[in-house]
């Protein structure tokens, strides 16, 4: 029977026999306790490990961990550009990656026993202890081990509670148990924060050095080793720069003591550590709007989490070379000219117009210039493109019969409440296509983008990359003109489709993406879409490329010009000058350019696309390409050089021709009718008589001349009314009347007036001559002895000459008048070189002098030697000095001469000397100073 009253626990607990007469323990009995107590404890502890435990990362999870570590965007080559982050920059990096500095330095200021411990440093705990408690060396210890610190650090949250510890303690046993030392420190590295968002040694180096981890000198080892003890305090960035090289000194000694280093390499190291140069705290970031921009496009595809803590490493299409030569040439230009036209920003994108890489982009001038919004990327922005949307234009146009050769008639035209000007205010007549687009002219634009149709234009210009212009019922005729907004990227993609033979490579910035596990996820591969005919193509770039044919406005030597390549290219320019561009294209390489102001505000008149824009394009291309092979553009199968009328652009029948490329479909079959050309006689207008000489004829076409649009009358009458201002006759303006040719009976009488046949001349003497003509007189020219020595175009015909220059002895004076016939005249006198004159010419005669308010007006009579031909006129306020000389004037012998001394005071007499000098540069005698008084 079991006995209730023998076990009741609260009679006799432990049921002992007797607990009024304890009888002594024996060390038996004590033994089996302690291992009792011992295994209680043991399993109290387990049982508590155990609990704690079950919420902890299994060992397994732990091997998997991966630290949130910053998207990597780099060049084409592999160079940083920039690390995407959110508030943790880290950039993971292998064991190998890690230099034997930084480990040792490390290990130096964090846990000297790493490699002899299993993760937990009793001694370190108790000296730690002893100095905190002491206040002794605080800044040079810590407790902690590296593994304990990685697990503070990376697999616990930060709140210090009893329950923190012992999660501590598990996971650092199971991490020394699961991982190398090697491999524990390289996590270590990988993970502890070094302040300024830099967690991990990589992100560190690089934000503090601008270099990778694996370049660091043992200086700057130490230097980054001492900072995770207390980023704050000792951050490069911080106020206790003394408190850091005390830290960093004490880990270079203690590396010495420790064997890892010499004590001559500690004292070098600690005089370079006070020598370094931190990267100014900027964010480090290269090509900042490139790089932007590609770190929308990813967040677009993979999640503002997964760029800013997967780890990606992306490589871009950026070319490092040609991005820095984008940067110099919009910089250079900015200093030198950007203040005279009021611009403070520009931007620049170019691109392989073959695969679509884009090898460079400037988005501002200045990412951190705020006062310039520096930070808007201007390559993406929708802005007014000018006339540089014009190619796209005229390329939609030749898809139909329009050709480089076609005539558009530049003449005013009212387009119904519309009546555009070109940049100049003039107007050019008969252009061909490729001389209108080259000349970038308005006139004949608009009406090539009304002969094309506006839907045809904004479809081809989807068709080549541009994404904008989507809002159709929005645009006029003056898109052609750049009424609307399109992105400098799109728009030279379009020009990469000239480039590349009509074929659209879609535009791109990157080349892989690579996860943190080093799968790729994304990779370049080339897609091309054919968009325009490769002979629309080539006809562009032609005309593009054709600097003849651009000169006529932009002169033959402009920025636009390559003498060692062919280039082509096209400015824009909005109104006010608010915009300025330019584009341009080789085979392999096509460029655009902005220059403006961010906020739209204009800049000064005249800061068009040519001047502006195109010396950064010109700059940029010229040493993007320095080391390029030049190419040509490809001339594809079906263009051929056809021979045209030049106003009816079919086969000529006699009128004026002109040659020029044709795409297969363009090429005439007809030959033009009612076209020839008739003689006209210069002087009366009428037909010229058959046995009229050429140079009293000029021929005018005969042809029935019209609009490219004959049943407008809008575009009709001012072709018409240009064409008979022209002499551009049509078929039925035949002059009528007699044939004449009234050069025959013109004549024209030169008399040379000076010198005087058979007469000596000596020193300087004038030529002076009369023309008596029927007809307008176009020049006269002077020789002597069938030597030209000048021509004057003006009434009176005159020139001077030095007798010095003559030999001794007689010589012929002729003299040549040519009308506008072409006819010539002349006459002649013979003269004999003499003796240097030595007679002074006499005095000059007062006619008038008259004073006003700040001025005095006077007229002489020069006196009559003949070879008088200047007066020196003085003045001064003493009647006794003849003063100063106020100006010179050219006189004729025995002639009136005037003038008006201007600039003097009101109420002051002045003295006015008028000195006659001759050809010898003798000067008058005698001369009288004339008294006035200014009113």
């Amino acid at each position: 029977m079991f006995n209730i009253q023998r076990f009741n626990p609260f009679r006799n607990p432990l049921n002992l026999r007797s607990l009024s007469h304890p009888r002594a323990w024996n060390w038996k009995k004590i033994k089996i306790w302690s291992i009792r107590i011992g295994i209680g404890l043991m399993l109290f502890i387990l049982l508590l490990f155990a609990w704690y435990a079950k919420d902890l990362p299994t060992p397994g999870k732990i091997k998997r961990r991966q630290a949130s570590a910053a998207t990597q965007i780099l060049d084409r080559n592999g160079n940083e550009l920039y690390a995407v982050h959110g508030d943790i920059k880290r950039i993971l990096i292998s064991n190998n990656d890690m230099p034997k500095s930084i480990k040792e330095a490390t290990i130096t200021a964090e846990d000297r026993s790493f490699y002899k411990h299993h993760g937990i440093n009793v001694k370190g705990i108790l000296r730690a202890l002893y100095n905190n408690i002491t206040n002794k060396y605080s800044y040079l210890s810590g407790g902690s081990t590296i593994t304990q610190q990685f697990v503070k650090n990376a697999l616990l949250d930060p709140k210090k509670t009893f329950t923190r510890k012992i999660k501590e303690l598990i996971l650092t046993i199971e991490i020394e148990v699961m991982y190398s030392k090697d491999d524990i420190l390289a996590m270590y590295l990988n993970e502890i924060p070094y302040g300024s968002n830099a967690y991990g040694i990589e992100a560190a180096s690089q934000t503090f050095y601008g270099k990778k981890a694996k370049d660091l000198t043992l200086a700057e080892s130490a230097t980054l080793a001492a900072l995770p003890k207390a980023p704050t305090y000792y951050s490069p960035y911080g106020i206790h720069p003394d408190k850091r090289q005390i830290r960093v000194e004490y880990i270079l000694d203690s590396m010495a003591d420790l064997g890892y280093i010499s004590r001559d390499e500690a004292n070098v190291a600690k005089k370079e550590a006070k020598e370094i140069k931190f990267t100014p705290r900027r964010e480090n970031i290269s090509a900042p709007h490139f790089v932007m921009y590609v770190k929308e496009l990813l967040v677009d595809k993979y999640g503002e989490q997964m760029v800013e803590e997967g780890g990606l490493k992306v490589t871009t299409t950026l070319d490092p070379d040609k991005q820095k030569v984008a940067e110099e040439a919009i910089n250079s230009a900015a200093a030198r000219r950007f203040d005279s036209i009021n611009a403070s920003n520009a931007s620049l994108v170019s691109i392989d117009p073959k695969n679509g890489q884009v090898l460079a982009m400037v988005g501002s001038r200045d990412f951190f210039d705020e006062s310039i919004d520096g930070q808007v990327n201007v390559a993406i922005a929708e802005r007014q493109p000018g006339s540089a949307f014009k190619p796209v234009v005229y390329a939609t146009a030749f898809k139909d019969k329009y050709n480089p050769a076609f005539n558009l008639w530049d003449v005013t035209t009212d387009f119904g409440n519309y009546t555009p000007q070109n940049y100049d205010g003039a107007t050019r007549g008969p252009v061909t296509a490729r001389k209108a687009l080259a000349g970038s002219l308005n006139i004949p634009a608009v009406k090539m983008l009304y002969l094309a149709g506006m839907d045809n234009v904004l479809d081809q210009a989807h068709k080549m990359g541009i994404t904008t212009l989507n809002d159709r019922d929005r645009y006029g005729l003056s898109l052609v003109l750049g009424g609307g907004e399109i992105k400098l990227i799109d728009l030279a993609t379009a020009y990469g489709v000239f480039a590349n033979k009509g074929s659209l490579a879609p535009t791109n910035l990157i080349l892989k993406v690579v996860d943190s596990n080093n799968k790729v996820l994304e990779e370049f591969k080339e897609d091309k879409k054919d968009v325009l005919d490769p002979q629309i193509a080539y006809e562009i770039s032609s005309i593009l490329s054709d600097n003849q044919a651009r000169s006529y406005v932009f002169g033959s030597r402009s920025a636009l010009y390559f003498d060692d390549r062919p280039v082509a290219a096209k400015t824009g320019t909005t109104s006010e000058y608010r915009d300025a561009w330019t584009f341009g294209y080789t085979p392999s390489l096509v460029t655009g350019v902005w220059v403006g102001n961010n906020d739209n505000s204009p800049m000064t008149a005249g800061a068009a696309g040519a001047m502006a824009a195109a010396p950064i394009w010109r700059d940029y291309m010229a040493k993007a390409l320095a080391n390029s092979p030049v190419e040509d553009f490809e001339v594809p199968n079906g263009i051929e050089e056809i021979t045209v009328d030049k106003y009816t652009n079919k086969l000529p029948s006699g009128g004026e021709t002109i040659t020029d490329i044709f795409a297969s479909w363009q090429i005439p079959k007809d030959r033009s009718k009612d076209v020839g050309k008739i003689r006209i006689d210069k002087y009366t207008g009428n037909l010229a008589t058959d046995d009229c000489p050429d140079q009293f004829v000029e021929e005018k076409i005969v042809a029935n001349i019209h609009s490219e649009l004959p049943d407008n009358p809008a575009w009709e009458r001012p072709v018409r009314a240009y064409a008979a201002s022209m002499g551009l006759f049509s078929s039925n303006g035949v002059p009528e009347g007699e044939p004449t040719c009234a050069g025959l009976t013109n004549k024209t009488t030169i008399t040379i007036k000076s010198p005087a046949d058979n007469s000596t001349v000596s020193g300087n003497f004038t030529i002076s001559v009369s023309v008596d003509s029927s007809v307008q007189i176009k020049s006269v020219e002077f020789l002597i002895d069938e030597n030209s020595i000048g021509v004057d175009k003006t009434k009176p015909y005159s020139i001077s000459y030095n007798a010095d220059n003559l030999s001794g002895g007689k010589h012929r004076i002729s003299v040549i008048a040519t009308d506008v016939s072409g006819l010539s005249s002349s006459g002649s006198v013979v003269v004999s070189k003499g003796a240097n004159d030595k007679t002074p010419p006499g005095p000059v005669s007062l006619k008038s002098i008259s004073p006003g308010a700040n001025y005095i007006d006077i007229i002489w009579l020069n006196p009559s030697d003949i070879d008088v031909v200047t007066a020196k006129i003085y003045i001064s306020r003493n009647k006794n000095s003849v003063g100063s000389l106020n100006n010179e004037v050219n006189v004729s012998p025995d002639s009136e001469s005037s003038i008006k001394i201007s600039n003097l005071d009101n109420g002051k007499t002045y003295y006015i000397t008028i000195k006659a000098i001759d050809s010898s540069g003798l000067e008058s005698t005698n001369n009288t100073p004339y008294e006035a008084t200014t009113l």
